[in-house]
């Protein structure tokens, strides 16, 4: 059986860093957070549950590289960020998309939380008609 120096141990040891270090990418693109203002709804808006409404948003500030282009929308309320889903799936490059009014109960403290990159809020604005 062979048996290796400290030396022998701390070059293999040295060796096998150096490797791990080459292995990582050296040259990485630059990504922008892209945080667009949310334009409607806006406050004064009045939301009836089952309408349908396009939410808008500012895209024309749009970095080149965004790091996250796929959006998603969720209903807020009381300044708290509720689990619907409002939409999901479509490219906040576009600046607009469909939701549909969920069932929830009358009340002036909701915004639409618009992720992509970040998440940006809407004003506050009312939805009506759950009961």
């Amino acid at each position: 059986m062979k048996t290796f120096t400290f030396t022998q141990l701390a070059l293999f040891a040295s060796v096998c860093m150096s490797s791990l270090a080459n292995a990582s990418p050296t040259a990485q693109e630059r990504r922008d957070v892209f945080t667009p203002q949310v334009l409607y709804p806006h406050a004064g808006t009045v939301w009836f549950v089952g309408q349908r409404h396009n939410v808008t948003w500012d895209t024309s500030n749009a970095p080149v590289n965004i790091t996250n282009k796929i959006g998603r929308i969720l209903l807020r309320q009381g300044g708290l960020t509720t689990p619907l889903i409002l939409a999901d799936g479509f490219s906040i490059l576009l600046g607009r998309t469909e939701v549909t009014v969920p069932w929830v109960l009358d009340n002036d403290d909701y915004q639409v939380n618009l992720f992509g990159d970040s998440g940006d809020f809407s004003d506050f604005f009312t939805i009506q008609g759950s009961t």
